[in-house]
């Protein structure tokens, strides 16, 4: 299993765990106080964004062109702002430390 640290939107931090191979998005989005994911993963509604925590973003495949279009658009892009569905997790993620990105 793969550890996630996870700051929530009231700043509580979190220690959840997901299998290898699942998208960071369907593992907060099961969490009372995780990601609505209205899309369902389809990149297309922004409500699983996220901030990875420094160290952790060059481990994913950088973003694709839909994905930095739609972030660019939110109020609390940052630079280091990622869409949960975008992200499968794998065994060297182990200890992944993200925060939640404020609801727009």
């Amino acid at each position: 299993m793969i550890r996630i640290k996870v700051t929530d939107l009231d700043g509580r931090q979190h220690e959840i765990e997901a299998p290898p191979g699942e998208v960071l998005m369907e593992t907060l989005r099961e969490q009372d106080w995780g990601v609505a994911a209205l899309c369902g993963g389809m990149c297309s509604c922004a409500t699983c964004h996220v901030y990875i925590e420094n160290g952790w973003l060059e481990k994913f495949p950088p973003k694709d062109s839909d994905e930095e279009e739609l972030l660019e658009m939110m109020d609390y892009f940052q630079p280091n702002s990622r869409l949960s569905c975008q992200l499968r997790l794998e065994q060297g993620h182990d200890g992944l430390g993200i925060v939640l990105a404020p609801e727009e």
